[in-house]
């Protein structure tokens, strides 16, 4: 049996031979194969204007994911708190757990998912970040039994007692989890510079709350399980040239292949590579080997797990391999 619980991010990628329904039909797919090797929960993070990703509504796909699964947690890693209405996600949310009981989570992050000008267009203002904070207390008070906002509740929401996760890829929110003593998930499968001391910042700091009385950290990584070295491999550099055309690509221009091998070429090219720090790639004793030095290193209580490959197929292959090597327990 695995020293902790592993669990699926899922970005719910659309691969280049892929419809946007063949990725989202994959994310039920990848929940099902979670779910019958063990996985604890999935997540799926908010992005926006990215042509390669689906998840821009966490709370649908939650919600149809969760009506083809039975028993795996499912949540948001997540919603970007300052694009919403507190009120709005606490009865979207709510909404999820009256329909799913005991399956629900809820990870908030504070950046837009996105760019500068689709920021402006989801109405977002420029002081969003900095009430994030007073965001997340007054959307922690719509689940619980009594809202701090006189006579505004949430229902469904009310009294559903939703688990909050704080995400973060700097030391803020580290400190803002310890202080609201909530479970604090660092995004190091795309922002690995902080992760030590973020963990280390949030341990030190953490004052018990009602919701949880020790420190709980989730740290992520990315894995690209496969039969053959060779196979893992071509799935990681596919990984990171999609990465480089998803970043660096301008409104109206697709970066060309000869464009990509530019950029990995250029001072730009050490960014893509310090992006993905945290890799397990290889066959199933290689990920075994890597994922489990990773816990020991940082001493999480979770880890999450973005199977970045370029299809559905492989990254159910991935999940199913990783499941296998780590002991995960068979449904």
């Amino acid at each position: 049996m695995p020293s902790v619980p592993l669990s699926v991010l899922d970005l719910a990628t659309i691969g280049e031979d892929e419809s946007t329904s063949d990725a989202l039909q994959g994310c039920v797919l990848l929940a099902q194969q979670a779910e019958r090797h063990g996985y604890k929960r999935v997540w799926y993070a908010e992005h926006h204007n990215f042509e390669s990703i689906a998840s821009s509504s966490p709370a649908v796909l939650i919600a149809h994911v969760a009506a083809h699964t039975t028993s795996i947690r499912l949540g948001a890693g997540g919603v970007m708190l300052p694009n919403h209405s507190p009120l709005v996600i606490a009865e979207q949310f709510g909404t999820l757990a009256a329909l799913h009981p005991g399956r629900i989570d809820l990870g908030l992050g504070r950046a837009p998912g996105t760019d500068q000008n689709t920021a402006r267009a989801l109405r977002r203002h420029e002081d969003s970040a900095a009430n994030f904070p007073r965001d997340v207390v007054e959307l922690r008070g719509y689940f619980a039994d009594e809202t701090i906002i006189p006579h505004v509740n949430a229902t469904p929401g009310r009294g559903t007692h939703v688990p909050l996760y704080i995400l973060g890829s700097s030391l803020f929110g580290a400190q803002l989890a310890a202080m609201l003593g909530l479970p604090f998930a660092f995004a190091s499968h795309f922002a690995p510079q902080m992760l030590h001391e973020a963990i280390a910042i949030y341990r030190e700091q953490f004052t018990p709350s009602t919701e949880l009385d020790k420190p709980y950290v989730i740290a992520s990584l990315n894995v690209i399980a496969a039969d053959t070295e060779q196979q893992a491999r071509r799935e990681f550099e596919w990984r990171r040239r999609a990465f480089t055309r998803a970043i660096f690509s301008s409104p109206g221009h697709r970066l060309a292949d000869a464009e990509v091998d530019m950029v990995l070429s250029s001072p730009r090219g050490a960014y893509i590579d310090s992006v993905f720090t945290y890799v397990a790639m290889g066959t199933a004793r290689d990920v075994h080997n890597y994922v489990t030095q990773f816990q020991r290193d940082t001493g999480a209580d979770e880890l999450m797990i973005a199977h970045q490959t370029h299809n559905v197929e492989s990254r159910l292959r991935s999940v199913e391999l990783l499941a296998d090597c780590m002991g995960l327990a068979a449904a």
